[in-house]
């Protein structure tokens, strides 16, 4: 595992960087800069706030091909029954302040530290990160947000204050942009994603997408 300058923005190459369990790099800053440059190569930061920060790029890759999607017969009923409106960045704020609020099965806390927080609110103001929101009745109920990096969509987080809004909303999502999308990328495994049709990849194939999307860029 390897220490970041904070005065250099340089990460281990993660093709050819192997560390425990996807942990390739600690500690650095959560500069927009350096944030931006980890997702284009396929790292993202992940840590409990008032410890060093993680840098990680697992192996295998959880994400999720649009044409892959699976939304089951009672999920196309609600979806059918427009119980929900959407938007996108709309309430980027709203949203990732939910999402840091939610609490997790398993965790005591959240790992979305303010610091955080405030570096992917100025992501959104520079047009690099976007958010998905959810409505029922004009109230905000449902969303997640990430980085959009070309065709792949780095997911981050999701919320639901009401049951399905943020699985209403992540199929809205990938069926509204599935021609432009090549991969969403979901980080870690979930239960939740993964029935919606989220597998693993090897790293590699991940790494193999992204990059090949950023030289179309």
């Amino acid at each position: 595992m390897v220490r970041l300058d904070e005065n250099e923005i340089s990460f281990p190459d993660p093709e050819l960087y192997d560390g425990h369990e996807g942990l390739i790099a600690f500690g650095g800053d959560l500069s927009i800069e350096r944030i931006w440059f980890a997702y284009q190569l396929g790292i993202f930061p992940w840590y409990n706030p008032g410890e060093e920060i993680l840098w990680w790029s697992p192996d295998p890759r959880f994400v999720l091909y649009p044409e892959e999607l699976k939304v089951s017969k009672s999920m196309r009923k609600i979806l059918n029954r427009d119980v929900f409106t959407y938007s996108e960045n709309k309430s980027f704020r709203e949203v990732i302040r939910n999402c840091q609020q939610t609490s997790r099965k398993g965790q005591s806390g959240t790992w979305l530290s303010d610091e955080l927080m405030e570096s992917f609110i100025k992501l959104h103001d520079y047009g690099l990160a976007k958010s998905i929101e959810v409505w029922q009745d004009e109230e905000l109920v449902g969303g997640f947000y990430g980085l959009q990096i070309g065709s792949v969509f780095c997911g981050e987080s999701m919320f639901a204050k009401v049951s399905n809004a943020s699985k209403a909303g992540f199929i809205h999502f990938v069926e509204s942009n599935k021609e432009i999308l090549d991969l969403i990328d979901c980080q870690s495994h979930t239960e939740h994603l993964e029935s919606l049709g989220a597998k693993m990849i090897p790293k590699k194939e991940f790494l193999k997408t992204l990059h090949k999307n950023n030289e179309r860029r």
